[in-house]
């Protein structure tokens, strides 16, 4: 599954690694894409968008609708 989020503070190229290794946390053959300048990540990952999105709000990176 494809996902295409907003992250609104990924600021920097600190926030897309973490990011990143939030999403690799749950699935270590995800790719994932986080672009601080346009806020944008996609994921290309297994498993569920909800999952996905709880993890990312534990990391301090809730993404937006």
């Amino acid at each position: 599954m494809t996902l295409q989020l907003t992250v609104p503070n990924m600021a920097c190229n600190v926030c897309a690694k973490n990011i990143t290794n939030a999403v690799k946390a749950l699935d270590s053959n995800a790719t994932v894409t986080a672009d601080p300048k346009t806020k944008q990540v996609d994921i290309d990952t297994e498993t569920t968008e909800t999952t996905i999105r709880e993890a990312l709000e534990k990391a301090g990176y809730p993404a937006s609708v």
